[in-house]
């Protein structure tokens, strides 16, 4: 594909960077038509809109209307926009910054990347829009339902030395769970299995084989006769790794609505937090040569209650928003 001297990445709007879409031969008569069959999930009238609005620009940044005649072999840019996002009532905070690196601590329920019904309201954007940075990526990510330390890249020219670290298991990292106690469970152990996609897509499951994931387990405190306080240190970093370890062995993790059965997504102000926290960060900065370690000021709500109920303090007040 043949692209002009004066391409250019458009700059983010509101702290949401534009996708990209690369525009074969075709007779489509305007870039309206060819943007309808491209992406069905989007009425022409919300392509004509986000056209109107500007929202759709070429290589050199001009906006392209939705009378815009279709021409190929260009790319064009153009911003994803939610009618109705609903508002996410947590904040992270900025534990470190410099030149290359940022390390936030993010609370339940805030993905870390837009996705489906997320955009404004996930830890990237925001990000972005309240400190400026427009070329913020993250290095690694954790899941929407986990509180904890989330690691940013500021600069493209170091970031695949960060992203490197993680390549090749070259960072110490531990969490923190509350799941049920098993007298019979005995701590620590260490779970390698073969972790592979489940029958639905949100769930991961285990099956025979050579093992690709591994996790350190070890016994913190019994909360009650119930709940115990987890260490989990993975050594591998497979999706909802965690999660499925600690079902797999007989205690999933409080709060989890996908393991070790799938069930309906709760509300994000009712709802107890799935009891994970990213606790420590540890690594050898590979631009400085320093030991750089990095600990979340969350806290996991079943622990500060001590578990009397679930998501509730002995005293009735409710802690479902401690991990901010």
């Amino acid at each position: 594909m043949s692209r002009s001297d004066t391409a250019m990445v458009p700059p983010t709007r509101d702290g949401v960077g534009p996708s990209c879409v690369g525009l074969p031969a075709g007779n489509w008569p305007t870039l309206l038509d060819f943007l309808v069959q491209r992406f069905p999930a989007q009425s022409a009238a919300t392509w004509h809109t986000r056209m109107a609005q500007g929202l759709v620009c070429n290589e050199q940044g001009q906006a392209m209307g939705p009378e815009q005649p279709y021409r190929g072999h260009q790319r064009i840019y153009y911003y994803r926009a939610l009618a109705a996002e609903l508002p996410i009532p947590f904040q992270a905070r900025v534990l470190y910054r410099d030149d290359d690196l940022l390390v936030a601590d993010k609370p339940h329920f805030l993905p870390v990347v837009p996705s489906g019904r997320y955009l404004q309201e996930t830890l990237l954007v925001r990000l972005k829009r309240e400190l400026g940075l427009d070329e913020l990526s993250p290095i690694h990510r954790i899941d929407r339902d986990t509180a904890g330390l989330v690691m940013f890249s500021l600069r493209p020219a170091t970031r695949d030395a960060y992203h490197a670290l993680f390549r090749n298991r070259q960072v110490d990292k531990t969490y923190e769970a509350v799941a049920p106690w098993r007298s019979d469970l005995q701590l620590p152990l260490t779970r390698s299995s073969r972790i592979v996609q489940g029958s639905h897509f949100l769930q991961q499951c285990e099956e025979a084989g050579e093992a690709n994931a591994v996790t350190h387990i070890k016994l913190l405190r019994r909360l009650d006769a119930f709940w115990a306080h987890y260490q989990l240190a993975p050594v591998s970093g497979h999706r909802h790794q965690l999660r499925v370890h600690m079902a797999a062995l007989g205690v999933p993790i409080a709060g989890d609505g996908i393991y070790p059965d799938l069930t309906p997504q709760s509300d994000t102000t009712s709802a107890l937090p799935l009891q994970l926290l990213a606790r420590a960060i540890r690594f050898t900065d590979p631009l400085s040569g320093q030991p750089r370690v990095f600990e979340s000021q969350c806290t996991l709500a079943m622990v500060d209650a001590g578990s009397v109920h679930v998501g509730q303090a002995a005293d009735g007040t409710d802690q479902r928003d401690t991990a901010q």
